[in-house]
């Protein structure tokens, strides 16, 4: 079951612009994207929604665009993916106890969520982490994907502030929630988030789960 339905129609410009882009993209996946990653993992990261040209085009939340060539590698390196990343659903990369997903799972116009939209796709987050049993980690991409998060799991969003590299405990659902600057192409072209800070984010998830 991957916690998002193939025709969903929520979100009236969301499933207006899935209609536009099949129509202009007819070889594209136009539709919510489906998790990637192993429902029994111990880490969950969350972003903020498909790509036009990324996980809309391909059907794999991350692939084909900026943001995956930054989240990948790094997951690769600290032991949470194996293969080579090839930007598409055949090329043989595997996630190794890690999921990914987003808080919204339709591609919105101009990469730009509205808040009913993220309020919309909050059931299926919240059927996905019930249904993940081993998780301990999460890693939230952006204040939108936290709050997004906090708010399906009925924490308030001024006990938990999000900031780049903070470390929050759920006490409720025993898990530790993990903050990241999104790793776009703007946020890394700016200088916002380096590639080094969101290794040493990676990083820090391996060692919470080996203390």
């Amino acid at each position: 079951y991957e916690y998002y339905k193939k025709n969903c129609e929520k979100c009236k410009r969301l499933v207006d612009f899935r209609v536009e882009n099949k129509q202009k993209f007819p070889t594209y996946f136009n539709a919510p994207v489906p998790s990637f990653g192993d429902i029994e993992a111990q880490v969950l990261v969350v972003g903020l929604a498909p790509g036009l040209n990324g996980a809309n085009q391909t059907g794999r939340p991350f692939t084909n665009d900026y943001a995956g060539d930054v989240l990948y590698p790094a997951l690769k390196k600290y032991g949470f993916a194996s293969g080579e990343y090839g930007k598409h659903v055949d090329d043989g990369f595997e996630l190794k106890n890690a999921r990914v997903t987003n808080s919204v799972r339709c591609v919105p116009p101009k990469n730009i969520v509205k808040g009913d939209e993220v309020k919309n796709c909050g059931e299926f987050l919240w059927q996905e982490i019930s249904a993940m049993n081993n998780l301990k980690v999460i890693l939230t991409l952006g204040a939108v994907a936290h709050n997004a998060l906090l708010a399906v799991l009925g924490y308030k969003k001024s006990a938990f502030k999000f900031a780049h590299g903070a470390i929050h405990k759920l006490e409720k659902h025993n898990i530790i929630l993990i903050n990241s600057y999104h790793t776009s192409r703007y946020n890394i072209n700016t200088g916002v988030l380096t590639y080094a800070m969101f290794d040493e984010t990676v990083k820090r998830i391996k060692e919470i789960l080996q203390n």
